[in-house]
This record gives structure tokens, sequence and C-alpha cells, in this order.
């Protein structure tokens, strides 16, 4: 039978408490990873860069970002069979371009014509990147927004893999980017996601309805 995309949209909720004896299998969190890496960007500029916490040590230093300010988070850190740390790009210069563009030349986007097709997305790319960090002076957060696309994607896929998740922005991000160094690779932190299993005991969560304002009021067709 063939499943709709819908329906991994309405099943799908945000866990409020982890069944800490189930992991995510090895094959599962391949095909996580690979959520990660093929969600779309601006320009394909992938701006991100992801911490996978799937170790008890792993995940307590990430839980470090919510003891102080958001004790509540811990428990669902701690508990959960891995944690994801979304970071983005604070600068996309140069070098990091020339890399981009090297991996496209590299996995046969420019196979066609690759005298004009490769200067022309670099220049392109490198138009849009200019008028956020030069003109408008918006860089670090335009490209914040390319890893909050793939956030969209990633919640979306892990439901389609019959795994639970907590988008959580109740962390502290500069203790993320101690811990983790992040801002000395050129990255800031935004978010975590906690994934795994839900306790259904003890998440209350799981069993509501879904509410959402009515389609007449959020679309308009013209």
């Amino acid at each position: 039978m063939t499943m709709h995309i819908t329906s991994f949209v309405k099943a799908r909720h945000t866990a409020k408490a982890y069944d800490a004896t189930r992991r995510i299998s090895d094959d599962d969190m391949a095909q996580v990873r690979e959520l990660l890496r093929f969600s779309p960007s601006s320009t394909n500029l992938q701006p991100w860069h992801f911490v996978i916490a799937g170790t008890e040590e792993g995940k307590a230093r990430v839980a470090k970002a919510a003891e102080e300010k958001f004790p509540f988070n811990v428990p669902s850190i701690l508990n959960a069979s891995h944690v994801v740390v979304f970071a983005g790009r604070l600068e996309a210069d140069e070098d990091y371009l020339q890399r981009v563009l090297a991996q496209e030349e590299a996995d046969g986007r420019f196979s066609g014509n690759p005298d004009e097709f490769k200067p022309a997305m670099h220049n392109g790319r490198s138009m849009f990147v200019d008028i956020h960090q030069k003109e408008i002076g918006d860089g670090d957060q335009w490209m914040a927004h390319q890893v909050y696309l793939n956030l969209g994607q990633f919640l979306l896929g892990v439901a389609a893999l019959g795994i639970d998740a907590t988008p959580m922005e109740g962390i502290d991000t500069a203790v993320l980017d101690e811990e983790f160094g992040l801002r000395e690779k050129g990255y800031a932190s935004l978010f975590v996601v906690p994934i795994g299993y839900s306790d259904r005991d003890a998440d209350y969560n799981a069993a509501l309805p879904k509410s959402r304002l009515p389609e007449s009021e959020i679309i308009t067709d013209v």
C-alpha cells in the first residue's frame, strides 16, 4: 500500500520524552546522515555543519547547553538515541566557494559544458553571497535560514523512517559553540534535535490531536 507523504506529516509530533532503552539502528542512522547532506540550500551553498552525539558522553556534552537556562530540556537530550547539533556558517569566503564548486565539478554537475556552466555557477552563487555579506550585511542570518530549510526536510525524513524528533531552540548556543569549537571552524550553533523513540507513557504530546489553523486562513488561491 502506497503511503501518502501527508500521512507522515500528520503522524509526526514533537516528542516530549524518550525511551532511553531504544537505539536507532546503524542502517537508519546512515539514512539520517544522508538527510542532512542532501538538503536543498540557496545556490547549493550548503552552509552548515552537524555534530551527531550518539554516545552517553556526547549527549552529556550537548546537555551542558541546557543545564542552566533550560533544564527541562536535559532529559530529552540525555534519553534520546542521538542528538544532532545544527550549525550555520558565519562567512562564505572565496576559499569555501571554491570548495563547493570543486565538489560540484567532481560530482559531474558541469559535464555537459564545463567551460560555460562552471564559471556561470560560481558567478551566480558569488552574486547572492555578495548581496548578503557585502550589501545587506545579513550573511550569517541568510545562511542560518538555509540550515532551517535543512531542518524542515530532516523532520519529515526521520518521520518517514519511524523516528521521533524534537527540534529544540531552548539551548545556550554559546555553550555549544565553546564545547565543540564551532566558531574556530567558522560556524555557530543554531539549535539541536534529539532523535529516537518516544516514551509513550511519559510523552503527553504523542496522544494529542494535531492543531493547525484552517486552510482558508493560511492559503490564498489566485
